[in-house]
């Protein structure tokens, strides 16, 4: 099913006018899954599919485009983000850490869980770095935890050394890297922040932090994020129905209406890093509240004018 729906310019005050010239955006739902909590986009360049997971329905899916097929693997636990590996197989996270995950054979094999002392959170948001570095920042899942930001942002080597990056945080998202690799993005989604820093390639530290965007003006927060070969940030907005694209100096570039109004996370992928893939949820709503979005949580493809960069595979 193809929807073609006009880009949407937002103003200070959060509301959208359409562009009666504006050009019209392409957004094609290729898997009607009706996930509850799809996200973790992610990319492979060598098997020319998308990886992705369904949160809340402990599912890891395979999707091949060039044959619209999906291959579906249960997870023991929540997932919260994938990667591919250089050596083959998967590395992801899931609520207690970080894991090898090999398809042929269906097994997992838990690498660090650095938040083991903790049960108030689970693992979210994550991808791999421009050295194949893989990220991956955690959550807080029960509402009556204090303190409330005891979530935080980690970094997996390539020799398996799990390095706490960022601290103090509610919900890890939106993380994504300039393409010459030295800004890294972050977004908390109990705050409505997106943040930038210096990001040094050789060694994955960060300096110089300061806020890339504030989403308060339309009273969003931010999912999940990728960044185009232009070098512009694209994020989801949860709740809005919107993917939102900034340039590096954090100015609105443009506006996507979605038909569903959870977009969760997003990602370049196609033989010509020229499709944005889109992530969606259900996230428990009522049949009331589904009957105008019939395809919320599918997973949705968008032709967008711009390509994306090439995902790299975890180099451990």
């Amino acid at each position: 099913m193809v929807w073609w729906l006009y880009d949407i310019d937002i103003t200070p005050h959060g509301r959208g006018e359409a562009h009666k010239n504006g050009p019209m955006t392409d957004v094609q739902c290729v898997i009607a899954a009706g996930a509850q909590l799809g996200e973790g986009t992610f990319w492979d360049t060598a098997g020319q599919a998308l990886w992705w997971v369904d949160i809340f329905a402990n599912t890891l899916h395979r999707f091949d485009p060039a044959t619209g097929a999906q291959q579906s693997y249960a997870t023991p636990e929540a997932p919260g983000c994938v990667a591919t590996r250089v050596g083959g197989g998967l590395v992801l996270t899931m609520t207690s850490g970080f894991f090898f995950f090999d398809p042929r054979q269906r097994v997992f094999e838990a690498i660090v869980d650095p938040e083991s002392d903790l049960s108030a959170t689970r693992f979210n948001d994550g991808r791999t770095d421009r050295q194949g570095r893989f990220w991956s920042g955690s959550m807080v899942i029960d509402v009556a935890a204090q303190p409330n930001k005891i979530a935080a942002l980690y970094c997996l080597h390539a020799d398996l050394s799990c390095r706490r990056v960022l601290e103090h945080i509610g919900c890890a998202n939106g993380l994504a890297w300039s393409p010459d690799g030295r800004t890294m993005y972050h977004a908390d989604s109990h705050t409505s922040l997106i943040r930038a820093w210096d990001f040094d390639p050789s060694t994955a530290e960060i300096d110089n932090e300061r806020i890339f965007v504030d989403l308060a003006l339309i009273k969003g927060i931010a999912d999940g994020a990728t960044v185009d070969a232009e070098g512009c940030y694209w994020v989801t907005i949860p709740f809005q129905g919107r993917l939102l694209r900034f340039d590096p100096a954090g100015v609105l570039m443009r506006t996507i209406e979605l038909p569903c109004d959870i977009p969760t996370c997003c990602e370049f992928g196609g033989p010509d890093l020229d499709v944005l893939y889109v992530t969606s949820a259900v996230l428990n709503r009522t049949a009331r509240e589904l009957a105008n979005q019939p395809l919320a949580g599918g997973l949705f493809a968008i032709d967008v004018g711009v390509r994306g960069l090439p995902a790299a595979p975890f180099a451990g």
